[in-house]
């Protein structure tokens, strides 16, 4: 279970990493429809949020650094998936809304269970050598 947790949570921060990126820095082709969907400041808090928490399912993890931020940063994207997805619907955009759905769905997963289930422990002091 703790392979496939890892492996949803690289997932995760790679798709949440390009999509923030996207949503920070747009390709000029871009830039304009994105403007006519959302206000520029808000398009650039989204790609933020996505880039910090697409780190935060990964580093703290990794290095056993604060771990409880892996859950937080699962749980603070099941708020953005669910604001996505309602943003979607109300554009009749049915696929993207499936696809929030679905990030969703495994968001809500990675977060209850690093959270209750498999909490990644935190780093251990080494022990003091008297010498």
């Amino acid at each position: 279970m703790n392979i496939l947790l890892w492996v949803l949570q690289a997932l995760l921060a790679l798709a949440f990493f390009a999509h923030g990126w996207i949503m920070v820095v747009p390709p000029a082709s871009l830039i304009e429809q994105m403007n006519a969907a959302m206000a520029p400041g808000f398009r650039l808090f989204i790609g933020v949020a996505e880039l910090i928490a697409a780190f935060g399912l990964i580093v703290p993890g990794a290095t056993r650094i604060q771990p409880w931020w892996v859950p937080s940063a699962a749980a603070g994207l099941m708020v953005v998936m669910i604001s996505a997805t309602i943003f979607h619907v109300m554009r009749g955009e049915v696929s993207s809304a499936i696809t929030t759905v679905v990030l969703l769905v495994i968001c809500t997963f990675v977060a209850y269970m690093r959270w209750k289930v498999m909490p990644i422990p935190p780093r251990t002091k080494a022990p003091l050598v008297a010498g």
